[in-house]
């Protein structure tokens, strides 16, 4: 099995010791550094502890033939461009269980038209995940609301919806909220 072990902890700004570290239980840099080589054969477990350890999902530390990286040519920082000092790729991402999307037909807000946004599905006991962040809620008849989670009040929600002059808008007891993760831009 060939793994991006090695590129996601570099991404991350970690060393073998952290990695290892942060394993539970904990392990050995050595082994760590075994795994990231070859040396040593990654299970599904050490592939689920390193994945927690990394803070990532264990698929994103496997690369599949069908699945191809991008590399990264440029880093852009406040003191300009330059070249990664090792050679690192991005992983395209992959949707997992629960994501559902939102697209921008015009833009409102922080939002262009075009734009497409990601949002994780949460159930009422999660609903705390999603304060000060947007969020699509259902409403009755296949309706829905779009817009800041500003406050709870036991079963109610309070949402801002985007763009100047929207008034604060209250739905009471949603069977679902999705927060917005990840915001995809064509440039």
């Amino acid at each position: 099995m060939i793994t991006a072990i090695r590129e996601v902890r570099r991404a991350k700004g970690l060393t073998l010791d952290d990695v290892a570290r942060r394993c539970v239980p904990p392990t050995t840099a050595q082994t760590i550094g075994r795994l990231e080589t070859g040396t040593r054969t990654v299970s599904v477990g050490w592939l689920n502890r390193i994945a927690g350890a990394l803070g990532v999902a264990a698929a994103d530390l496997v690369r599949l033939p069908m699945r191809s990286d991008i590399p990264v040519a440029a880093i852009l920082d406040s003191g300009g461009v330059h070249a990664p000092k090792h050679e690192t790729t991005l992983t395209p991402p992959s949707p997992g269980p629960g994501l559902i999307a939102v697209t921008v037909a015009a833009g409102v807000g922080d939002y262009r038209s075009g734009d497409e946004l990601w949002c994780e599905t949460l159930a009422p006991d999660s609903f705390g995940q999603a304060m000060n962040r947007d969020v699509l809620v259902p409403r009755p008849a296949g309706r829905f609301l779009f817009g800041r989670l500003i406050g709870r009040e036991g079963g109610k929600l309070h949402l801002l919806p985007p763009g100047p002059g929207g008034r604060q808008q209250v739905v009471a007891d949603p069977p679902w909220i999705a927060r917005a993760v990840r915001l995809v831009r064509s440039l």
